[in-house]
């Protein structure tokens, strides 16, 4: 049995994304965000704990650019990033989006 790590809360989005590993560059779609991490939906090869430069496109037009690490792989479905460089200013947009959801509930 695999134990939840998770340490931030999570919100379910649809957002669209774009990743650049090692191998590859991919379009992907965030289904799981925290301001930790997320769960892309995306083919492509990546292997755990590879560096990976993230796009996510928030709502109000402007991408959150950040760096983040691959933490689980569900082959043909996707995988789990934490984010592990991330700017002030998009740390503070990604807080309010989430914030914002969060509230909403």
């Amino acid at each position: 049995m695999q134990y939840d790590t998770r340490k931030a809360p999570r919100i379910r989005v649809k957002l669209p994304a774009r990743w650049e590993g090692v191998l590859e560059q991919r379009e992907a779609t965030v289904t799981s965000l925290s301001v930790q991490g997320c769960f892309l939906l995306s083919g492509g090869e990546v292997k755990p704990k590879e560096l990976l430069r993230l796009e996510i496109e928030l709502p109000d037009g402007d991408p959150v650019y950040c760096w983040g690490e691959v933490v689980e792989q569900s082959y043909d479905i996707g995988f789990a990033v934490r984010f592990n460089a991330l700017e002030e200013a998009e740390q503070e947009r990604l807080t309010n989006f989430i914030t914002l959801r969060l509230d909403a509930r």
